[in-house]
């Protein structure tokens, strides 16, 4: 058995975006957001993430600009370090241990050099408690720094980022909790508390839930669980502090975002509408409806000129000021529960699962994007709670990608299952699935499972589904009936057998490789058919207990059939009918690599899962993990690799063919590494890329990418610039500057102005080269002078050839003329000697 090595388990693409409130740059041009681990920069106009910014150990649980440098960020994460970036180009420039889980943070202009943080606290009261805390950052040229200052701000403070905020450019900070508002004045130093009634009169809930002060007067507003919106006033003294009451939202007030002028103030909530109200004109309002998911974060750029808007569904929305929808960052979409298994498209090579409500989402791991959504059940999805409506929940692709099974169901009180049974075929045109067959109540009770076979040549594409009604259906794909006076409708689905045994309940299904042979299982007992004639092959027996997983060995271990139960693996051999072994363990998940023998089981054990990577023919496993996640797996799936991986080492070969993907009870998808990937990823993300949406300015063409193509194609005779030596684009001067971090780089000012030299053409150079250039007319003079009066000598017979000769060619010009009489002065005696020889 080989333990893990340096293979390790790590959030892959598809981690919230939605987790923290998103930051749009001073220039609106990039979006950066928390995203598992790391920091996503996306471009606001593309929508495409232009690059992450990785380093973190742990959960990032904030980003912030820089209040100094536009073009630097901090994030923060439960690792208990701050890190500052240069966002533009990827590039870490220092690290600050605090030495606690930040689980938000908070900078202002006021504070130069002071960040804020929220952190768990040992105390002697409780054994938790969360403080608002001052962390005076180190001013060390060092790239890995630990923070000695710390002083606490307010105590007993929310976690949640949304329940704090500056006022009035960090003269107060204004904090919510449960059913207090508490106003900390940091010239005063002192902190003014206000309470509320946990209901009022009507039965609403005073709860807060957000915060917002305004930029530029004495105005805090506060969201709350019953859908207010409440504006405090006057609150610099305790006992004369006024509010008035804003209501449009029926449910709980998420967050709350003032422009930066203070003209408007944005609010949001579950009905997924964003509401612009008129600061001090609160009777107008704007509505910006249908944004998808309920609103969990508003963000406003520096400038105001966009808005953006996190939701549930891991969404991104970016608006106009004009309150128009510009750009839509998709994350993975993870619901409550994933009913689908976790599936790869052969096609596009996404992986497949439930998404919106209704719809399959294909996302692509590689670009970490979603490529769009399919709609199942193709009917309007009603938020309401307690509303029983259809849902996704099973899928299977065939081998090819070009077909697609679905299944849906809706459980009414009073009413029988509703369920459907979809066929989708593949549309090369629209390089999307199309409706092909619907089949309403293709059973009596639920579908347990459902697969395709991988046809061969002789055969047809079929599909098996087993169901709680004691029987399981093949459904074959049937030519067009042609009659006349009939449009030909294409090829359609039909039912071409069904079966059960004795009675039983079957659970799985699953087809060999070749598809020469289906196995079925009826609780205890495993079924073998023969696809061809529907024969019932044989049954395998095995100890007591329901087997509810099935799978068949693949290439060289095409011979065995495996299948899991509550407490046992077991593994029978198809040429002996018999099983070959068995061993002990709760295998919540089997899966099979479709490009190798190799299989993984997750074993559930005290709390936590354990993998193991095998192949049936062998008695010791290939790779093993303890503790891959907490909970139990339910979903995984062996993706596909595009480049075969080279890897050496026996506890990682496993991977060198596919990469296993697995969903855990968090719903978080998590993945496989090497250190290997790791150091070559690593290594990817430090080089220096300039984006080719970068403004042409001279810094641009001075280091940009393109500046040595661009010489190349200049006509050296052009123009004085085409003579000016270039600069050293490979020098190591030039390496130690663009990878040097800024804090230790020189002043701006001493750049700014050796590189404004460097791009000047001094008056002296000038007249050098006007100089030169007479120099060379007078020498040119000189030689046609010479070589007249040697023509001049010629004989009269020779000049009467010579100008027959030239009458017939045509006249050279003066370039020509001048490189004819440099080749007449070359020695050409070497050549008559080689002759000679």
């Amino acid at each position: 058995m080989v333990e893990h090595g340096d293979i390790r388990v790590v959030h892959c693409g598809g981690s919230k975006i939605n987790f923290r409130d998103p930051v749009i740059t001073h220039d609106s041009r990039f979006l950066l957001c928390a995203s598992g681990e790391a920091v996503k920069v996306f471009s606001t106009s593309t929508e495409e993430c232009i690059h992450e910014l990785r380093g973190h150990t742990g959960l990032v649980t904030g980003v912030l600009l820089r209040p100094s440098n536009h073009l630097q960020v901090y994030s923060s994460s439960l690792d208990g370090t701050l890190r500052l970036w240069d966002f533009t180009d990827g590039i870490l420039i220092k690290t600050c241990v605090i030495g606690y889980p930040i689980y938000s943070f908070y900078a202002s202009d006021k504070h130069e050099n002071v960040i804020f943080i929220v952190a768990s606290m040992p105390s002697d009261k409780r054994a938790e408690r969360f403080q608002l805390v001052a962390v005076h950052l180190p001013q060390s040229g060092d790239q890995m720094v630990e923070a000695q200052e710390l002083s606490a701000v307010l105590s007993g403070v929310n976690p949640n980022p949304a329940a704090i905020a500056f006022g009035r450019g960090g003269e107060f900070i204004a904090s919510v909790n449960d059913l207090q508002l508490e106003v900390y004045f940091f010239k005063k130093q002192k902190s003014y508390r206000f309470f509320l009634k946990e209901d009022n009169k009507k039965g609403g809930w005073n709860t807060f839930t957000c915060v917002a002060c305004h930029p530029k007067d004495d105005c805090i507003a506060t969201g709350h669980e019953d859908g207010k919106i409440r504006l405090w006033r006057n609150f610099n003294h305790k006992k004369e502090y006024t509010y008035s009451t804003l209501h449009w939202h029926h449910s709980t007030v998420s967050s709350l975002c003032f422009t930066p002028e203070g003209t408007n103030l944005l609010s949001g909530g579950v009905e997924s509408v964003l509401v612009q109200w008129r600061y001090n004109q609160e009777s107008e309002r704007d509505f910006l409806p249908r944004l998808g998911g309920a609103i969990t974060h508003i963000t406003v750029s520096p400038d105001g000129s966009l808005f953006c808007t996190s939701h549930s569904d891991n969404k991104i929305t970016i608006i106009q000021s004009c309150v128009k929808v510009s750009a839509v960052i998709q994350g993975l979409v993870k619901g409550d529960s994933i009913r689908t298994d976790l599936m790869m498209d052969p096609r596009s090579k996404a992986l497949v699962l439930n998404g919106k409500p209704g719809h399959l989402q294909f996302y692509s791991l590689q670009r970490d994007k979603l490529l769009y959504n399919l709609d199942i059940v193709q009917q309007e999805y009603i938020h309401e709670s307690g509303l029983q409506q259809f849902e996704v929940v099973k899928a299977a692709f065939d081998a090819s990608g070009s077909w697609l099974a679905t299944v849906e169901e809706r459980h009414q009180k009073a009413a029988e299952l509703e369920l459907n049974l979809k066929l989708w075929a593949f549309d090369e045109q629209t390089q999307s699935f199309v409706l092909n067959t619907t089949i309403s109540a293709p059973h009596d009770a639920q579908i347990t499972a459902m697969c395709f076979c991988q046809p061969t040549d002789s055969q047809t594409t079929l599909l098996v589904s087993t169901s709680k009604d004691g029987h399981f259906k093949a459904w074959q794909l049937a030519a067009p009936a042609h009659t006349e006076g009939t449009d030909d409708e294409g090829p359609s689905w039909l039912c071409d057998f069904v079966s059960a045994y004795h009675g039983l309940v079957p659970e799985c299904c699953s087809f060999s490789a070749d598809g020469s042979l289906l196995a079925v299982v009826f609780q205890e007992v495993v079924t073998v058919w023969s696809p061809s004639t529907w024969e019932l092959l044989t049954t395998l027996s095995q100890p007591p207990g329901a087997v509810s997983d099935l799978c068949f060995g693949r290439l060289s271990c095409s011979k065995y059939l495996l299948g899991t139960t509550a407490s046992n693996l077991l593994c029978w051999n198809l040429l002996t009918c018999s099983l070959e072994w068995t061993t002990s363990m709760d295998v919540r998940r089997l899966v099979a690599d479709p490009l190798s023998e190799n299989m993984a089981a997750f074993c559930y054990q005290s709390g936590s899962t354990d993998l193991f990577v095998f192949k049936p023919s062998e008695p010791r496993p290939l790779f093993s993990h303890k503790a891959v996640c907490s909970g139990k797996v339910t979903q995984a799936v062996f993706a596909p690799r595009e480049e075969m991986l080279e890897s050496c080492e026996e506890s990682s070969q496993w991977l060198n063919r596919s990469q296993l993907y697995f969903l855990t009870q968090q719903m978080d998808l998590m993945t496989f590494t090497t250190k290997a990937e790791e150091d070559r990823l690593l290594a990817s993300s430090k080089q220096l890329v300039i984006d080719d949406s970068v403004a042409m300015t001279p810094f641009y063409l001075l280091l940009g990418k393109h500046r040595q193509q661009q010489q190349e194609h200049q006509d050296s005779d052009s123009s004085l610039w085409a003579e000016r030596t270039a600069l050293p684009q490979t020098s190591a001067s030039m390496k130690e500057l663009l990878q040097t971090p800024a804090h230790v780089l020189p002043s701006t000012s001493y750049l700014c102005s050796m590189f404004v030299q460097s791009l000047l053409i001094s008056v002296s150079d000038a007249r050098e080269e006007k100089a030169h250039a007479e120099e060379e007319m007078e020498s040119e003079k000189e030689e046609e002078d010479s070589e007249e009066e040697m023509e001049s000598s010629r004989s009269k017979p020779e000049l009467a050839a010579a100008a027959a000769t030239e009458s017939d060619t045509p006249a050279l010009t003066k370039a020509q003329a001048r490189e004819l009489r440099r080749v007449r002065k070359l020695d050409h005696s070497w050549l008559a000697g080689l002759l000679d020889s």
